[in-house]
């Protein structure tokens, strides 16, 4: 690995070079421009293995849930609750939705605004429900290869975002964790001095990733063939900002559809405990995971079919609409991919 140094502002505008490169055609390096009809086919080949993938998680996603159950939690939660959730869902879901704009920033490349948050709101929802290799990522590499984005750029684009997400999650959860500590419930006979432990690090490790940006923000490193660079510290904070303010959002969809019976920062951090127990678990969409987290560390304050209740008018409003909209881009984007590289 070698690295070299770059002016201060060297990313203060998309660099030329690599804004160029990055709308070049997605066909591998030494790859002719008119590739063998053997490539063809193999391209071909992947994308029904694609297809059929998405189409194999998403029907088992669907048998796993008791539709009759989403339904009747749905129609018990008051209407003006329901649309305040409603709209909290997609002010997150739009939010989610600037992430790879900041990695349009970062790699240089052009694709329009609304093409990005598209491909990135139709990752998101199928990340949700059919898990991050497939969902998050899967279908960013689907979509904008297809849009003309090189692999190495993608790769970038994809990385930004999930950092993004997990800096704003870290340094959310760390500041609550720390400052308002969950209250466990008494019956476990224990004090929540571990969760202060766990948020100054985690309130660390974001300190030091922007630390990081400032220090190393203007060295290139060289892996492979391909550049490795922190971005700079205001992109840093535009970073944690961003998502620490979508991982609220969503605590206040579920604050909402509980009628506020809970502290709000209380089911925050709830959500957030049960988010990363999805990601250690890999369960698509956390299903059962995230039900009992809520239920072991909020039952003793809520009832657990209240609790059960509004956890399925969270899957229904935050996971399952989404996933349809998502669903319908996709396919319009899938046949309109080349219109839209040139919008």
């Amino acid at each position: 690995m070698s690295s070299r140094t770059l002016p201060r502002n060297a990313l203060v505008k998309p660099r030329p070079r690599r804004a160029a490169a990055a709308q070049d055609e997605s066909v591998p390096f030494g790859m002719p421009l008119h590739p063998h009809p053997r490539w063809t086919w193999i391209k071909r080949g992947l994308s029904l293995l694609f297809f059929a993938a998405v189409t194999t998680l998403l029907v088992r996603y669907a048998r796993n849930i008791d539709w009759d159950d989403v339904w009747a939690s749905v129609v018990s939660i008051p209407a003006p609750a329901l649309a305040v959730a409603a709209v909290l869902a997609a002010c997150s879901h739009l939010l989610y939705s600037c992430f790879d704009l900041i990695g349009r920033r970062y790699t240089g490349h052009s694709l329009p605004t609304l093409t990005v948050m598209a491909v990135n709101f139709v990752s998101y929802a199928f990340n949700l429900c059919i898990g991050s290799l497939v969902g998050g990522v899967g279908f960013r590499y689907r979509l904008y290869s297809r849009l003309g984005l090189r692999k190495g750029v993608i790769t970038r684009v994809v990385s930004i975002s999930m950092l993004t997400n997990w800096l704003g999650y870290m340094l959310l959860a760390g500041l609550l964790f720390l400052v308002k500590p969950l209250a466990l419930p008494p019956s476990w006979n224990m004090g929540n001095h571990g969760l202060q432990w766990v948020g100054a690090a985690l309130v660390a490790i974001s300190l030091g990733y922007v630390v990081a940006c400032v220090r190393l923000g203007d060295r290139v490193w060289t892996l492979r063939g391909h550049d490795l660079y922190l971005p700079p510290w205001r992109m840093a904070l535009l970073q944690m900002l961003i998502s620490c303010i979508n991982w609220s959002v969503m605590g206040g969809v579920v604050f909402i559809l509980l009628q506020q019976r809970v502290p709000y920062t209380d089911v925050l951090a709830v959500l957030l405990i049960g988010a990363i127990a999805g990601v250690i678990a890999h369960v698509p969409a956390g299903l059962g995971v995230f039900e009992f987290v809520f239920v072991a560390l909020l039952s003793h304050v809520v009832s657990e079919g209240r609790l059960i209740g509004a956890l399925l008018g969270y899957r229904a409003i935050y996971y399952i609409v989404p996933l349809m909209v998502a669903s319908l881009l996709y396919l319009a984007m899938e046949i309109n991919a080349k219109k839209l590289a040139h919008k």
